[in-house]
């Protein structure tokens, strides 16, 4: 008999104490325990630090220290990559959105999302899937990729590792295909597609398929408006 799993703990970060408490209550009708609030990014990431929740409702516009940059310390500072985070945001494909994503947030979510939503979303970040579909998280980058960013990849982590097979699994999973499409193009089975994207993310070492997709932006390895 399989163990049940401890109850999904969160942290809620906004700078509206009306917002943290309506989505206090519909996490705690489901029976998702929220292990603290923040006002700001500061107190997020020593709620994070304190607390050690399985994921952070982190909204981008706050005072002190916005959300992208306690995005980034928080999962720096997260070895065991235990931890994920979801971005709140009030506009679609806002381009803080884009920031988020290569600090290392796992998606992001509508303000006005129905609470149903907001639940199966934390769950499925918890599960380590990604709550953006490859395709969406595509069209983000290729409207705010700029080559002259920064480069927010680390040093270490290179397509050296990779396996032919693996580089080509990365590349099209890039452009947006679901593993069900990667298998069909690849006359492989979903099984052995689900094993070589988890062998790509851990050689990686990335979170999940979202980072996967800026990884490969990021890299070269596919560029803005390129397909399949």
């Amino acid at each position: 008999m399989t163990a049940a799993r401890p109850p999904l703990r969160a942290v809620i970060a906004d700078d509206q104490a009306l917002v943290r408490t309506g989505f206090k209550m519909i996490l705690a009708a489901d029976g998702i325990e929220v292990t603290a609030e923040a006002a700001d990014g500061a107190e997020a990431v020593a709620a994070v630090r304190r607390t050690r929740p399985d994921v952070v409702l982190m909204d981008i516009r706050m005072p002190e220290m916005d959300g992208i940059e306690a995005t980034r310390r928080i999962l720096a500072n997260d070895d065991r990559q235990e931890t994920r985070v979801v971005i709140l945001t009030t506009y679609d494909l806002d381009h803080y959105v884009y920031a988020a994503l290569t600090a290392g947030a796992s998606g992001f979510l509508l303000k006005d999302v129905t609470p149903e939503r907001l639940v199966a979303a934390l769950h499925l970040v918890r599960s380590g899937d990604a709550l953006l579909a490859p395709s969406i998280t595509r069209r983000l980058i290729e409207r705010f990729a700029r080559h002259d960013e920064p480069q927010t990849v680390a040093p270490h982590r290179d397509l050296s590792g990779l396996t032919p097979r693996e580089l080509e699994v990365l590349r099209l999973l890039a452009t947006g295909l679901s593993n069900a499409e990667l298998a069909s193009r690849l006359f492989l089975s979903p099984t052995t597609v689900k094993t070589h994207v988890g062998r790509i993310l851990s050689k990686l070492d990335l979170r999940d398929r979202v980072q996967a997709v800026v990884f490969a932006y990021e890299t070269g390895l596919i560029a803005p408006g390129g397909g399949a």
